[in-house]
């Protein structure tokens, strides 16, 4: 079976009373959470340089970009608000691929649904499609994919966001495909940018490039029949022998959005039991005003893409300090804190916190899951070790619909902004039954800095 054509096909046919309730339950903690982490990413600097230069060359003010005033047209306000989803690490994560799917494909429902009216049926069916694929399609490529260096937000992201736009804006099984073709010709980005702002940019460019790939293909822009599976097509020129059937393996009852999770600190999701453990650390020695100074060495032994990903001393910037593993010990225990004040600027220049970096060393095992990790404390009184299997924020220990509430509630604390988030949890809980969902965007505040 043609793998492409099958996508197109099945994205076509699939209908809102196909869908299991857990999978559109999913469907909504991932839209709470987008929410939260746009929220988190207000004062970003990141943001405002990028919306000061959108907003020079962007069109007619079409759709709304979080946190301002003032509307940019539909294509830059998806990139912007993909963007600001994913600036501050804090996103969710499908944990087999490590991709982070929401902000790609829903960014560009958002900017739709001010275009046109959306029900929320038709928002939830078009997110938990482009979410589906975005994933299968890193599993087909992994762990090669990633491993090799490839963003696979982005480069992933940007086939989720045509196939989620393209349903939403009902395009036929043949433009579905050309939208799949006009996508995978765009995906692009560099795990080399993580901790730089160019990170965030192939996140955002993921979102509006998939948007304009279903525009064009609306049109009939036509692309190529095998745009995944072909000779040169995406599966062949970015993995290394890809299983490409298993993305139409047990279409309707296998999902792969049931894979994703939600992160509790505000870094690399591999950092999440690194934080967990060390925080357990401070709570049990914080009657011990001397502990920090009888540690001699700390070993953090875990999977080999923790030591890839975040094995970081010599970090400038608070950007960095969201993807090092020093840094994240560092606050943690010294502070019993690991939120966005703790990964920022003033924070990396903190020189106690950059002295203690030097204590902290990484060593790999392949038996340790991603969830997981051991960290040896070796002191000069009594060495000890902490075992986590799996943080709070895994799949094995979820966040829960409150912690996600509270997610929200804690980022607005942050920036002193309010919003009446009881009128919004119950719209999103019960986001089916809206006829209208472009509503919630009037909740959102705006940023007063």
């Amino acid at each position: 079976m043609k793998i492409s054509k099958e996508l197109a096909r099945y994205t076509d046919l699939c209908q809102f009373s196909d869908l299991p309730p857990s999978v559109v339950h999913e469907a909504k903690r991932s839209i709470l959470n987008y929410l939260a982490v746009c929220v988190a990413a207000y004062n970003d600097p990141a943001i405002f340089k990028a919306y000061e230069i959108f907003r020079s060359y962007s069109g007619k003010p079409q759709s709304t970009v979080f946190g301002f005033q003032e509307k940019l047209d539909v294509l830059q306000a998806s990139s912007l608000n993909a963007m600001a989803a994913n600036v501050f690490d804090f996103d969710d994560t499908h944990l087999p691929t490590i991709i982070h799917p929401t902000g790609p494909v829903v960014s560009p429902l958002f900017a739709l649904s001010e275009q046109q009216i959306v029900s929320g049926k038709d928002f939830l069916l078009s997110a938990i499609l482009g979410i589906e694929f975005e994933c299968r399609l890193g599993q087909a490529i992994s762990p090669f994919h990633y491993s090799r260096g490839w963003h696979i937000t982005s480069t992933c992201g940007v086939i989720g966001s045509a196939i989620g736009a393209g349903k939403l804006l009902k395009l036929n099984q043949d433009q579905l495909l050309w939208a799949i073709g006009n996508a995978a010709t765009q995906a692009c980005g560099l795990v080399e940018n993580l901790g730089t702002m160019s990170k965030s940019m192939s996140v955002g460019n993921a979102a509006k490039n998939g948007l304009l790939s279903a525009f064009l293909a609306a049109n009939d822009f036509d692309g190529p029949m095998e745009p995944l599976e072909g000779d040169r097509g995406f599966l062949n020129v970015f993995g290394q022998e890809a299983q490409g059937q298993s993305m139409i393996d047990r279409l309707g009852t296998h999902w792969e959005l049931l894979n994703n999770t939600y992160k509790p600190f505000p870094c690399g999701v591999v950092l999440n039991p690194v934080v967990e453990a060390c925080l357990q650390v401070y709570q049990e020695q914080r009657s011990n005003p001397g502990f920090l100074r009888t540690i001699k060495k700390i070993q953090i032994v875990g999977n080999p893409l923790l030591k890839q990903r975040t094995d970081r001393p010599n970090i400038q910037t608070g950007r960095q300090s969201q993807v090092s593993g020093q840094h994240a010990v560092a606050i943690a225990l010294h502070f019993g804190q690991a939120g966005i004040k703790e990964f920022s600027d003033e924070m990396v220049k903190n020189t106690q916190i950059q002295s203690f970096y030097s204590h902290i060393e990484f060593i790999e095992d392949a038996e340790i899951p991603v969830e997981g990790v051991k960290i040896n404390f070796i002191t000069t009184d009594q060495p000890f070790t902490i075992v986590i299997k799996a943080a709070k924020g895994s799949l094995v220990k979820p966040l829960s619909d409150k912690d996600l509430e509270n997610k929200l509630i804690n980022q607005l604390a942050l920036h002193q902004l309010k919003m009446p988030t009881e009128q919004l949890f119950d719209f999103i809980w019960t986001l089916e039954k809206t006829s209208d969902v472009a509503q919630l965007l009037q909740w959102m505040p705006i940023n007063p800095a």
